[in-house]
């Protein structure tokens, strides 16, 4: 009795602390929850005391009528506030530039946007660039680091189609998540000359995807509107649900009947009201429970009563009525003989049904199986693939064609612990077979009908080749919801990893890098010259280039590549690349050829030997792009300056140069003054048989180069069928006899 009579008071001066706590931490009733027409809920607040911390600030000027909020001591203009969605909807500058008549500029307009706490919502938003002699470039910051790039073309205003930003006229793409701030610029090629009667500016922006429908009218009259609405994403703190519960004082998530859900663009968490409860989470008492009778829908009024509880209601059948199987209504009562006989008759007839119609369902169920896969391997470009096949002429064949339950069975159902990466065309998983072979599987994007030719064009592409650098496709199932590809599994990572992660790039010597390059520039003039038709990868960079535990090059992606009629050397095509590493030349003139791998490749190399960034902004202006930056430190002979420190040494001067002279050459300009892609590698395969053994006697690289200049020629036959669960056997190879491969095709 005594112990007890000590603790009480203690008890009691807990508790009073947490109920102070969690008072101090409430708005009282003297905070404005309105500023001007826009509701400001807690824990968003316009006084001291009235908001939970300065991130969610708002200042009410009063010097516009009627009064307009801003986020913060900034100039963002705040248009609503939602606390169940947890988003802020605010106002965006439009970037801009505009020419007259003369092709002078009249003005140029950047737009740019930095938030403190909060994030940019990567779902409701686009990035957007309108104009018909326009590109624009959006740089971002927060979680990652973002670069992108849009342009918008047309030659008349007659071949705008309104509500269509597919790059004519207008263009839009997504943003990714992680970003809370925002640079925008716009340019023109031609300063708007040839078509300035009905378009003198080009604009870009990042709006609310349904706040903006672009119409050709925009091509004129965007001059005039300043601003968008844009989302961003808010959230509390920067702690998981988890580990804020953890101190309950601190805990935003206040009310009783609440919950609390991690943010899923940047840290932090919110709170959302029960399920049958609405109101203010973040407020002690805000969560009140829903009345759903006073809803005339919740119940069948003629047959039904609405009971209402805390935190939900029911239907009960009125006098008269009884359950019928269903929640919304009831029905009356019969004589209980009718019943009776009514059930009889109908189990009868459901016993005749049962014993014939139960064939009838299982050649239903294989018929459905049946189309389900017939629609599944249309749809997944399987007809398209046939074409193209029997077109070119040739044998080719995947080793094997995988059945669905093999490859769910290989990645645990496609867990996300087995993502490899995400790019533009799907994503990698990574598998294990059951004979214990680890492969990459990539799943194209669902339901995406704009990335099937690029799914097919990989499969043509990659059945064409057969070179150690190249990574190797093993089958792939075109019968399930999204087309999957089987590819062998490089250990190592990518090429980017280890020429910018500081733990990696250390242990890449000279010797290596130089390997490296040379392993690459050798799959590359295979593409160009040594298959049955010159392909075009079109996408060469660092990060498409997989290294194994021997750090053997294996180029990958071929999902933007081209294969080019052997009477053509050059196919106008729709720009596609990366910045940084994609040839100005055919950025400016749409016209692909052979050259622009090499250009692509040229900044590859430049990135190993500087281990420098090819595109960024917290460089200095004149060494943002690196291809211009290396080319002009070999004009200015202070290449050494640029090099990366851990390569350099009195002994290999000279072999740095020469590597960097042959870079220069592969950054021309002009296509036509680059070297093919056979000469790049012979230069290079004779610089690492040096490297390696200075008297040229190193087995390893002589067999390279061999395979290089005499490589044989392996052809395939693909065949398509209905069942995914079957195989096919493994084609004959023939080698040819070697030969020298001469600069001519």
């Amino acid at each position: 009795m005594a112990l007890h009579a000590m603790l009480l008071p203690q008890k009691l001066l807990l508790g009073a602390f947490i109920l102070a706590a969690i008072a101090a931490s409430q708005p009282d009733s003297s905070c404005y929850d309105t500023c001007g027409n826009v509701s400001v809920p807690y824990p968003f607040g316009t006084t001291d005391g009235c908001y939970l911390d300065l991130a969610f600030l708002i200042t009410c000027n009063d010097s516009f009528e009627p009064p307009k909020p801003f986020l913060g001591s900034s100039n963002i203009d705040v248009l609503d506030i939602s606390l169940s969605d947890g988003e802020l909807r605010i106002t965006n500058f439009i970037a801009s530039d505009c020419y007259n008549e003369s092709g002078l500029p009249v003005h140029d307009f950047y737009s740019d946007l930095t938030l403190e706490d909060f994030f940019i919502s990567y779902t409701r938003n686009k990035f957007t660039v309108v104009g018909c002699d326009t590109y624009a470039f959006i740089y971002g910051s927060g979680v990652q680091n973002y670069t992108s790039g849009l342009d918008a073309r047309c030659d008349h205003i007659d071949s705008v189609v309104n509500g269509s930003c597919s790059g004519i006229g207008c263009s839009q793409t997504s943003i990714p998540k992680g970003i809370s701030s925002l640079y925008l610029s716009v340019n023109s090629y031609k300063n708007h000359s040839a078509v300035r009667s009905f378009n003198p500016c080009g604009f870009a922006f990042v709006v609310e995807a349904e706040a903006y429908n672009f119409s050709s009218s925009d091509l004129q009259q965007l001059e005039n509107t300043k601003s968008f609405p844009m989302v961003i994403d808010w959230a509390v703190g920067n702690e998981t649900c988890e580990d804020a519960k953890k101190n309950m004082t601190s805990y935003a998530c206040k009310a009783e009947d609440s919950y609390c859900y991690n943010s899923t663009n940047g840290p932090g968490y919110r709170c959302n009201c029960s399920t049958g409860f609405h109101g203010n989470p973040y407020l002690s008492d805000g969560c009140t429970d829903i009345d759903e009778c006073k809803n005339p829908e919740s119940c069948d009024n003629k047959t039904q009563i609405c009971n209402n509880f805390f935190g939900g209601f029911n239907c009960s059948c009125r006098k008269g009525y009884e359950e019928d199987g269903s929640e919304k209504s009831c029905r009356a009562k019969e004589n209980q003989s009718r019943v009776i006989i009514i059930a009889l008759g109908f189990s009868i007839g459901l016993l005749a049904l049962v014993v014939g119609g139960s064939w009838i369902s299982c050649a239903l169920k294989r018929r459905k199986l049946l189309k389900l896969k017939q629609k599944f391997f249309k749809q997944n470009g399987g007809l398209m693939l046939q074409q193209k096949i029997t077109s070119q002429r040739g044998s080719m064949e995947t080793d094997k064609i995988f059945s669905t339950e093999e490859l769910e069975k290989a990645t645990n159902n496609y867990d996300k612990s087995r993502v490899l990466g995400q790019g533009g065309y799907g994503t990698v998983y990574k598998g294990v077979l059951p004979n214990k072979k680890v492969v990459a599987i990539k799943k194209s994007k669902i339901n995406d009908k704009s990335q099937i030719e690029q799914f097919i064009n990989e499969v043509i592409v990659l059945t064409q080749i057969n070179h150690k650098n190249v990574v190797k496709l093993l089958g792939c199932c075109l019968e399930t919801e999204v087309p999957l590809l089987v590819y062998e599994f490089i250990t190592n990572g990518t090429l980017y990893d280890h020429i910018h992660n500081k733990s990696l790039s250390s242990s890449l010597s000279w010797e290596k890098r130089l390997k490296i390059a040379a392993e690459t520039a050798g799959a590359l003039a295979y593409l160009h010259f040594s298959t049955s038709m010159p392909i075009i990868h079109r996408d060469v960079k660092s990060t498409n280039i997989l290294l194994d535990d021997n750090y053997m090059a294996k180029v990958s992606d071929f999902g933007a590549s081209k294969l080019i009629p052997l009477d053509k050397t050059q196919l106008t095509t729709l720009v596609q690349g990366t910045f940084g590493y994609l040839d100005p030349e055919y950025f400016h003139t749409s016209q692909l050829t052979e050259k622009s791998d090499v250009y692509s490749f040229g900044v590859v190399v430049a990135e190993l030997l500087t281990g420098k960034e090819v595109l960024s902004f917290n460089r200095p202006e004149s060494e943002r792009n690196l291809a211009m930056y290396f080319i002009s430190a070999i004009k200015e002979d202070r290449l050494v300056q640029i090099l990366e420190d851990d390569i350099v040494n009195e002994g290999n001067i000279e072999e740095l140069k020469e590597v960097s002279n042959l870079v220069g050459r592969c950054l021309r300009v002009r296509g036509e003054d680059r070297p093919t892609m056979k000469e790049v590698a012979m230069e290079l395969e004779g610089l690492a048989v040096m490297v390696k053994h200075p008297w040229g006697e190193d087995d390893l690289y002589t067999e390279e180069a061999e395979y290089f200049l005499n490589g044989p020629r392996h052809s395939f036959n693909i065949d398509i069928g209905i069942d995914c669960s079957s195989t096919v056997g493994y084609s004959s190879i023939t080698n040819q006899v070697p030969k020298p491969i001469d600069d001519g095709r």
